[in-house]
């Protein structure tokens, strides 16, 4: 299957994901959840969707849940929305990207205070 149509499924799938869950799913355990890529197989059989979860351990984990148990929900409303000759499979998988960017942000403020400080202390 040619490269550009996995990447147009792609971009469509992650467009319809996001509406699912942002509109449809009605699990109180779901929050701020935001879809970042998925990745499909080049025959469209398997897709991994790839989610980044806003809050602390305990909220991340029961977020975490509420998407597991809807899969089955979520892979039904794609089979609606988008018409291929097969639904993919579909599994979630953590995307700790914006997590570890928000650490980095968090160090380099802490460094740029450290050197103010230094700095008043000098003059």
């Amino acid at each position: 299957m040619s490269q550009l149509r996995v990447e147009k499924v792609q971009e469509l799938m992650k467009q319809e994901i996001s509406e699912i869950i942002l509109r449809e799913l009605k699990d109180p355990r779901i929050g701020f959840v935001t879809v970042t890529s998925v990745e499909c197989t080049g025959d469209l059989r398997e897709a991994k969707i790839y989610v980044s979860l806003m809050g602390d351990g305990k909220d991340a984990k029961e977020c975490w849940a509420g998407l597991m148990s809807s899969l089955g929900f979520i892979r039904r409303e794609i089979g609606k929305r988008i018409r291929l000759r097969f639904t993919p499979e579909l599994t979630f998988a953590r995307d700790k990207s914006l997590d570890y960017s928000a650490r980095i942000q968090e160090l380099l403020l802490k460094v740029q205070k450290e050197a103010e400080e230094k700095e008043g202390q000098s003059v």
